[in-house]
């Protein structure tokens, strides 16, 4: 009787220990989504930007969200931050939580604040997810200017004196500043001067009215007035014509070597997690791998490789701030 007593006793203990443990592996199993297995992101993903609207870079935001809200399963939202050619969109996102949910657009322009010192970061802070677009320049005067060719162009800024045409930009020291200034140097040094605007769009605006006599803008910012006539493209600064504008030759076949493009990306600033910046990467991939981007690069002449991920457009970014360097001291922003 007492044997059978103390196996049964030994029998309820293992069963109850049994069942504690079960229920204890339970409870953290309930408790492993939220601690180990964290969903990312499961809020809106802001994405600021420092363009005005209808501008290569606002169009260039707005088309990967098409399918990015598909692809991350939540909204996303534009946050615009415009003036000091990127230095306000970058202390803004400096001002926000390393967590993921605010990636900002980059262009060349917000490198040149770093390497000016106008903002307090460093450009080993910054980091890239994923390229968006390589896109072309293109050399546009209004549709009513005298001015038809390449060579008129260039002939009228000689011709302007000391300041030379008035060139649409929308920052000075920015991207377009900078490229204006790269083109005017491999054709001999012509004069110019920079009028700045907040905006791609509003650059346009000002090129139809007249305001100013030339402008560097990529193809969608213009499209719609390539159409009509109101501005006319006279050379595009890349190595070979694009399908959107076939009569429309290359500064280097007028043998002026200069090319220049719009480098646009998504990028954060360091301090986001590993884990949290290879969905972000994976994410922003796969929403410009559908055919309604892929349509907006072909249709704005812009090679299929400009989307790449984190390792190459790190290097890009790095060889572009490294660049920048000679063009801001010649500038004499440096």
């Amino acid at each position: 009787m007492t044997q059978f007593f103390t196996r049964q006793t030994a029998r309820r203990s293992v069963l109850s220990a049994t069942l504690a443990v079960a229920v204890g592996a339970a409870a953290l199993a309930g408790l492993a989504p939220g601690a180990a297995a964290e969903e990312f992101p499961d809020k809106t993903i802001n994405v600021v930007t420092h363009a005005g609207a209808g501008g290569g870079t606002d169009i260039t935001t707005r088309m990967m969200m098409l399918r990015g809200r598909r692809v991350f399963k939540q909204d996303m939202a534009v946050v615009s931050k415009r003036g000091g050619s990127g230095s306000k969109a970058l202390m803004y996102v400096n001002s926000q939580p390393r967590d993921g949910y605010t990636i900002m657009t980059i262009t060349q322009s917000h490198l040149f604040q770093i390497a000016q010192g106008k903002v307090p970061l460093k450009i080993d802070d910054l980091v890239g997810l994923a390229r968006a677009t390589d896109d072309p320049q293109i050399v546009c005067v209004p549709g009513n200017s005298p001015i038809k060719t390449l060579e008129d162009l260039i002939a009228a800024s000689k011709d302007k004196g000391k300041g030379g045409l008035k060139w649409g930009t929308t920052f000075v020291g920015g991207a377009d500043h900078v490229a204006i200034h790269g083109f005017a140097k491999a054709a001999g040094g012509i004069p110019f001067t920079p009028v700045p605007f907040k905006g791609g769009g509003a650059i346009v605006t000002n090129l139809v009215g007249g305001n100013v006599e030339a402008a560097l803008l990529n193809y969608k910012e213009g499209e719609a007035q390539f159409g009509t006539g109101e501005i006319r493209p006279v050379a595009v600064l890349a190595g070979e014509r694009i399908e959107s504008l076939p009569d429309t030759p290359t500064a280097k076949e007028k043998g002026i070597d200069s090319i220049a493009s719009t480098v646009r990306g998504f990028a954060v600033l360091k301090g986001v997690p590993d884990d949290r910046m290879k969905v972000l990467e994976k994410g922003l991939l796969k929403a410009m791998s559908y055919s309604v981007y892929q349509d907006y690069l072909q249709g704005g002449g812009m090679p299929k490789n400009s989307v790449v991920g984190m390792d190459e457009w790190n290097k890009i970014i790095r060889r572009m701030y490294d660049e920048s360097q000679t063009s801001l001291k010649e500038l004499g922003l440096l």
